[in-house]
Formats: C-alpha cells, sequence, structure tokens
C-alpha cells in the first residue's frame, strides 16, 4: 500500500541546514570574475571591502568552497522562523486536472513575508561583527528593505534603506513596516545623494529602478564613518545564503523519496531561484539529475529572454564593479506600470552563465497572466501569492497542464517566495481591471543597451 504524502513536509529544527551550499564549486565552467571598473582586472578583497562587510566579500571572491559552515550567530536568527515549509499543492492538483504532482516551497512564513530575510540576517550578523553602526541598501517592491529592516533591528544597527520611488507610492505599507522597525527610508532618485541628484537633473519625472537606488545606498554608505553597503540579490554570497531554500526543499523531498523533475523560480536579480534551484542544479551539474530548471521573469523587464550576455556596472551611477551577466543595460528603466518586483536590469553571474551553458531555461510572462494564475493559486491553495512569486506559480500551473495534455505524471517543484498583502493595491488594480500590460520594444531595449560599457571583454 503506498503511504500517501502528507499536505506539508516539514523538516524539524535540528535538520535546518549547518552549512549554505556554493553552487560554483561544482561548476566546471565558472562565472566570469567582477571587474574592477579602472583596472578591468578581476576585483580584489581589497576592491570590494570599502563597499561591502569582510566575510561576505570573501563569500563572494570564494568559487571553490563547496559548503561554508553558517555562524552560531546566524542559526539562532535562522530558528526564529525556519525550517519552512515544502508544500504539496494538492487542491491545486485537482483543480487544474493534472496527473502531474505539485510542490511549492513557501518562505513567506516570516514578517518580512519572503526569502530575503535569510541573507539579511548573515549580512546583518557581520556587520555587526565588523564594528560597523549602520548599513545602506537598496529595495524594489521592498521586501529586501523589510527584510533588512527586521535583521537590523535584531542585531542592533541603523539602517538607510533607497526604496524604488514608484514602489514606495504603489506599497505604502511596506514603506511603514520598515520604518516602524526603525529604520529610514528614502524614495529614489532623491536630493540626498549626488547620483540621485544626476538622474533627476536628467529626467524629474522618473519612477526610478533598482539601478537608481544602488547607486544612492553605495554613495550613501562610502561617504558614512563606520557604514556598508549591503545587497539582496544579483551578488553571488547572496545567493550563498538562499542555499538554504533549496537545502531544506531537497532534504524534504528526499525524505520522501521525492525527485522533482521541473524545478521553478521567479526571476529578478537571482536570489531566490538562485536559492531553490542550488543543490538540485548540483546534482545536474554531476550528471545524477535529468531535472529541467525554468527561470520565470516579467515580459516588461525580460533580463534572460531579451538580455545581453556582457560585462555591465550594477547601477545607474556606473560605480560597481562590472559583472559578466544577462542584461539589459545599467540605464534600463522598467516601466512603471509594472506592480511587482523583478525590476534590475541585469541577472546573477552564476545563473546566467548557467542559462549561457544551456542547463537553465527562461521565459517571459505578461503582467495580467501572472495575476491570473496567482488568483486560481489563492483561491484554492488559500496564500495571497506575491506578485514576484505569481511568475513561478504561472509557469508551474502551464506545464502542470501540459502533463494533462499528454497524461505525463511529473513532479513540479516551484519556489513561494513570499505573500502578497502588501500588493493589495496592485490586486485591486488587477479586480478593476485597470491593469495592464507592457513588454518593451526593441527601440526600449536599444536604448539600455547604449549603457553597456564598450570595453575590449564585450567585444568580438
Amino acid at each position: 500500500m503506498t503511504t500517501k504524502i502528507p499536505t506539508r513536509l516539514y523538516l524539524s529544527e535540528d535538520e535546518i541546514p549547518k552549512y549554505w551550499y556554493n553552487l560554483r564549486a561544482d561548476m566546471k565552467n565558472k562565472p566570469d570574475p567582477l571587474l574592477h571598473p579602472g583596472t578591468l582586472k578581476p576585483a580584489t578583497v581589497t576592491d570590494l571591502e570599502p563597499v561591502f562587510c569582510k566575510e561576505p566579500v570573501k563569500q563572494e571572491l570564494d568559487d571553490t568552497t563547496r559548503f561554508i559552515p553558517i555562524p552560531e550567530g546566524i542559526q539562532e536568527f535562522y530558528r526564529a522562523y525556519r525550517p519552512a515549509p515544502l508544500i504539496r499543492a494538492y487542491f491545486l492538483e485537482k483543480a487544474l486536472g493534472t496527473p502531474a504532482e505539485i510542490y511549492y516551497k513557501f518562505e513567506g512564513t516570516n514578517t518580512s513575508g519572503s526569502h530575503k530575510l535569510n541573507s539579511a540576517g548573515p549580512q546583518a550578523f557581520y556587520a555587526k561583527e565588523d564594528g560597523l553602526t549602520s548599513v545602506t541598501t537598496e529595495t524594489g517592491a521592498g521586501q529586501w528593505g523589510t527584510a533588512m529592516a527586521m535583521a537590523t533591528g535584531f542585531y542592533g544597527l541603523g539602517l538607510t534603506v533607497y526604496m524604488v520611488k514608484v514602489s514606495s507610492e504603489q506599497k505604502v505599507f511596506r514603506k511603514a513596516l520598515i520604518e516602524t522597525y526603525g529604520a529610514q527610508l528614502i524614495p529614489s532618485p532623491s536630493n540626498t545623494t549626488e547620483s540621485g541628484k544626476a538622474i533627476l537633473a536628467k529626467d524629474p519625472n522618473t519612477g526610478g529602478s533598482l539601478g537608481c537606488a544602488i547607486s544612492e545606498a553605495v554613495e550613501k554608505a562610502v561617504k558614512t564613518e563606520k557604514c556598508r553597503y549591503v545587497l539582496g540579490s544579483v551578488l553571488n554570497h547572496v545567493l550563498l545564503h538562499q542555499s538554504i531554500i533549496g537545502q531544506e526543499a531537497k532534504a524534504a523531498m528526499d525524505k520522501y523519496g521525492i525527485k522533482p523533475d521541473i524545478i521553478i523560480g521567479c526571476a529578478g536579480g537571482g536570489s531566490n531561484l538562485g536559492g531553490l534551484i542550488g543543490p538540485f542544479m548540483g546534482e545536474k551539474l554531476a550528471g545524477k539529475s535529468k531535472a529541467r530548471f525554468i527561470a520565470v521573469e516579467p515580459a516588461s523587464c525580460p533580463t534572460f529572454t531579451r538580455g545581453r550576455y556582457a560585462y555591465d556596472f550594477g547601477d545607474t551611477a556606473k560605480t560597481t564593479p562590472l559583472i559578466k551577466m544577462m542584461t539589459l543595460g545599467s540605464g534600463f528603466i522598467p516601466s512603471a506600470n509594472h506592480a511587482g518586483g523583478l525590476r534590475y536590469h541585469g541577472m546573477n553571474s552564476t545563473l546566467s552563465k548557467l542559462y549561457k551553458d544551456g542547463f537553465l531555461e527562461a521565459r517571459a510572462e505578461v503582467q495580467t497572466d501572472v495575476f491570473d494564475a496567482a488568483i486560481k493559486f489563492m483561491k484554492v491553495e488559500g496564500i495571497l501569492p506575491a506578485p514576484e512569486s505569481s511568475h513561478a506559480i504561472k509557469a508551474a500551473i502551464d506545464e502542470a497542464l501540459e502533463c494533462k495534455k499528454t497524461g505525463e505524471k511529473k513532479v513540479i517543484l516551484f519556489g513561494l517566495s513570499g505573500t502578497g498583502y502588501f500588493d493589495l493595491s496592485a490586486y485591486m488594480e488587477y479586480n478593476n481591471k485597470t491593469m495592464s500590460d507592457y513588454i518593451p520594444s526593441d527601440e526600449d531595449l536599444e536604448r539600455g543597451f547604449a549603457s553597456i560599457p564598450d570595453i575590449p571583454q564585450n567585444r568580438g
């Protein structure tokens, strides 16, 4: 007799991972190194430490250590909200009439409402260890800013958050929560930094972008004593911290002998996607798995599906190291009508390399279709998903319906990276049928591509 798999596949507190998994160590073809924008040589610890905390810099440059121990002080922080559940979507399967098994790793069980806390905690911990008194950061839809406000509140640090202006206007309750934790929130671009002033001088009515907000946060950090900049996505040390998602998901599935055939994550800068797929991708790279991996991004910011693979700046003011990634150009500004996060112009270098080497698929979805999927999911599974996560839901539903057509019983795993309770204004637009879709034209993209630096590494 076959034992029914429970709806919620929990791990015990003792089973929370004690190490982060570094996917780069298992990649035969490593991602290209960060480059110093002045010398065009690989960035060093000396180059990065004036901006970032010391231990994250070491983690960023380490592409050989497979498992990196999680300090006890961070394990203690994790135990407040981890392990996060892996859930069998029985109701969604029934509603779709699919033979597929659908599972989702739910990262929205903490107060910040998303996976972002998995890296916010470590980065605040390391800042405290370095003797800093404050940090700065950017946030798009507000998930990272909220998580960082929680983490700095826990570890007793000051925090300045530069939030993409259009998002700060759309998500006023995110702003309220961030400020309730004691952080200062500044809509970006602003007149509080030289980079912000320069951006406003060119376009006083701009809604901003993550690239703009990063420029301001980095400038504030380097000009403030005992302060460093912390980042919520894109860089490899963030993917390292987020590997706890995939490790927990894999451990829970291994308990019941479940092997996923398709693994799906939403894609903005790459933190949720990379964290979820990491351990599973490691098996694929070792020839132990034939799983498919699908990145789902918004059609309004199509980094994977329409971007270029090149060295580019991480910010609009062009102050960061150069990153080899799929990019729309640091000057690309996403449409203001895009309601979710996933607004970043570039993609993590590790994920970009995996995509270029054929290990990772990508697709882009329009906003209204994503919200259609979110509503279908919410009605049967009882969780209001974040717009970002809903991109993964859309692809999971599509794959499950394909199984219905073919009769194949595939196992689908997707990342439910957060809840949408701070995104109700977007759901109101959807309900009122005032939500619109926007797909950038080739001309729009060319304006962004024009900002990609003309350097030898990008030629040929």
